[in-house]
Formats: C-alpha cells, structure tokens, sequence
C-alpha cells in the first residue's frame, strides 16, 4: 500500500493533522478542512471520507470503508477501528415516501435525517458493518461483522446481528495494555 507524502498530506489543508498520519493515496479525502486526525492514525486504500469528521490517536480505517459526516459530523475516538468495508455515516434520506430522495433533487424537496455519530475509545467494528445516524458506540464495544447498528450502545458491550442487539459485555484488559502503550515509546518492545 502507497501512502500520501507528508507534503502531499499538508497540501490537503486538514483542519489539523498529528504526527505520524498514514492516508493511502488511493482514499478518497473531500472536505479535508473540516477533518480533524490525529497521531498515528491510517486511513486505508479505497476509503472515502467526506464531511465533518474528527479522527483520535491510533484509529484505523480498513480498506474500501465509507465514513460520511456530512454536516453533524462522525466522531472516531482513539484506538478505535473500522474493518474492512464497513460504512458509517451521519446523514440519511427519508426512505418513507413522503419526500423526494437522492443527492440530484433540491434539499426543499428532501427530509434528511442529519445526526453526529461517535465511535468511542477503544471500539472495534468488524467487516462490513453499517453503523446508522445519531448512534453512539460506547468506549470498548464491539460490533460483529456484517451488523446493522440502528441503536446507541453501552461502553463495552459486543454487538451482532441485523439489526444489531448486544450479546455479551467485552473485557477491559486492554486499557492496561493502553496504559503502558502510552507511557514507553509506542514500540511495546518491538522493532
């Protein structure tokens, strides 16, 4: 995988960028000046990312992932984690028949739905999930592969299914492994 230069990176004119960013070069970045990224974050080839979204240390963005904040914004905390093709998006069109729909039509012939989703700290999203507007992911959930999260959750509970139900609480042992992350040098004794 090829990623953007640092010049090429700060050419794009992010609202703010941290250190160590890694953007393939085969993702696609609109609004890059709504966009907040932070340290040692990657965003992977054949993503697209638009809208108001702020990205938290250490978060990655599998391949072929959508993530549309459009203007109530998407919200990926530190250390979280999209697998591959999964979409997350902020903003949805009234699928009820009582407007009209789809991006060619005037917004006054239109009702969308527009809520911020937030990913919390710690919350891994498997393949091809689909995370809905307005939801919350409380701090170390999990979501299955191929879930359809129409609902908020609670910190640390495993989600799966169409629509999405909890099935279980997760383990926290990895805040201690955070812990310990955050004060060395980010190696975890590896070269």
């Amino acid at each position: 995988m090829a990623y953007l230069t640092q010049d090429a990176l700060k050419k794009m004119d992010f609202a703010s960028l941290g250190k160590n960013v890694r953007i393939s070069d085969k993702a696609a970045i609109y609004g890059a000046d709504q966009m907040r990224i932070g340290d040692h974050s990657r965003i992977d080839d054949f993503c697209v990312v638009s809208g108001l979204v702020e990205i938290g240390r250490n978060v990655h963005v599998g391949p072929f992932c959508l993530v549309a904040g459009g203007t109530p914004g998407i919200r990926l905390e530190d250390f979280s984690g999209l697998a591959y093709r999964v979409t997350v998006f902020a903003q949805s069109d009234d699928y009820s028949g009582a407007t009209m729909t789809n991006p060619t039509v005037p917004a006054w012939f239109k009702q969308e739905m527009r809520l911020p989703v937030r990913v919390g700290r710690h919350v891994i999203v498997g393949t091809g999930a689909i995370i809905a507007p307005g939801v919350e992911l409380g701090d170390g959930s999990a979501v299955g592969a191929g879930s359809l999260v129409l609902k908020s959750c609670l910190p640390w509970s495993i989600l799966a299914g169409m629509p999405a139900r909890k099935i279980k609480e997760r383990r926290q042992d990895l805040l201690q492994l955070e812990a310990t992350y955050l004060t060395g040098d980010g190696s975890g004794g590896q070269e």
